[in-house]
């Protein structure tokens, strides 16, 4: 193995078919993201290797990470089109959705206040919206979203599965100024797991910390954040 795996947050996902995800979204709108009360379970899968073991409930769906970010080609707003690497030199976030996934929409203002707090840090956020080109104008024109969008239909699928993923959205890719994925996270972002990888990402790109380092210590602290997140959400729970 070249490296250690990339950290992977798993929830439980319903996953469909590319031709059927647009076909059964258009006709249905089809709730196919993590359930955000659902529990959350850590796995580190090797880049080389689709065997991953599964936690009760979760699903990885063979997922074969790669070590860089793949150079696949979209349009963004304006029609033109970018690829990844046009942002090489600066580390990213590659936050994938859809307009009509609510845990989705929740995130944008987390990711808009991430992408001006660590201006410093150069992060630029790239949202990939896997959705009909018209429906994310139209949602675009009416949600403040101060990052790129990047937009496809069947071409945003094989964004998706260009990361090793199938359609369960969202999740989020992270990766320092080298364009080396430093970890996945499966699900809706939250503040604090956000600073605990982008931190990470910036002692990588400050020589501070190795990769395989940064990956051991965001595993660890997601885990933890994990668990932390469940006993809080069982503490509310009716008795």
């Amino acid at each position: 193995m070249r490296g250690r795996a990339v950290v992977i947050i798993v929830v439980a996902v319903a996953v469909a078919a590319a031709l059927g995800f647009l076909v059964q979204r258009r006709l249905t709108q089809p709730a196919m993201t993590p359930d955000p009360a659902a529990g959350v379970a850590t796995t580190a899968v090797p880049a080389e290797s689709s065997d991953a073991a599964a936690p009760e409930g979760a699903s990885i769906a063979d997922a074969k990470v790669p070590e860089v970010l793949p150079q696949f080609e979209l349009a963004d707003r304006d029609g033109k089109m970018r690829k990844l690497s046009d942002w090489a030199g600066r580390p990213i976030a590659v936050n994938y959705w859809a307009t009509w996934c609510a845990p989705c929409r929740r995130e944008i203002p987390l990711l808009n206040k991430l992408r001006k707090d660590r201006a410093g840090q150069k992060l630029e956020i790239i949202g990939i919206a896997v959705d009909f080109r018209d429906d994310v104008l139209k949602y675009a024109a009416e949600t403040v979203i101060d990052y790129p969008l990047l937009i496809g239909e069947e071409a945003g699928l094989e964004a998706v599965k260009a990361v090793g993923m199938q359609p369960a959205f969202p999740f989020t890719v992270f990766a320092d100024s080298k364009q080396r994925i430093v970890a996945l996270k499966v699900g809706e972002l939250h503040q604090d797991e956000a600073d605990l990888i982008l931190d990470r990402v910036g002692d990588i790109d400050a020589g501070r910390l190795e990769l395989s380092a940064a990956r051991d210590q965001i595993s660890e602290g997601l885990k933890e954040l994990a668990t932390r997140r469940a006993a809080a959400e069982s503490s509310k729970a009716p008795g």
